[in-house]
């Protein structure tokens, strides 16, 4: 599957550091991440978007790796990868100036997974992948 890597404001903020010749890349990184892991988007406030991923070493490893080297450049985001019960998750958080690109990112995600979007009111997408909605 051919994904889309065109940037968008809300996805990389003046904020960033990440030289912009790097930027598609790295997009390209997290939508190949979204499109293999991601099987649940789920928005439990508006700085904060938890993302449930298929439970393996490789995606855990690849999650870690990948939102080490975000936060290199985009300081204000912060990752917590967990991996409980059998489960994986990776939640992102933001301050409020950047709830935007947090929204960004969770229809990046939602997309590029195959999944619903949400509601941009309540910001919340939560079926399973295969799943109707």
């Amino acid at each position: 599957m051919t994904q889309n890597i065109a940037l968008d404001q809300g996805w990389v903020p003046s904020a960033c550091t990440l030289p912009t010749a790097e930027q598609p890349l790295r997009v390209a990184e997290f939508d190949a991440l979204f499109a293999e892991a991601v099987q649940a988007v789920q928005r439990p406030g508006r700085e904060r978007l938890r993302l449930e991923l298929a439970f393996n070493p490789e995606h855990a490893a690849r999650a870690a790796e990948l939102t080490a080297r975000e936060n290199g450049c985009c300081s204000f985001f912060t990752f917590t990868l967990t991996i409980a019960g059998g489960g994986l998750a990776l939640e992102v958080a933001v301050p409020a100036e950047y709830a935007d690109v947090l929204d960004a990112l969770q229809a990046r995600a939602a997309a590029a997974a195959g999944l619903p979007a949400g509601d941009s009111r309540t910001g919340r997408a939560d079926t399973p992948t295969g799943q109707p909605s």
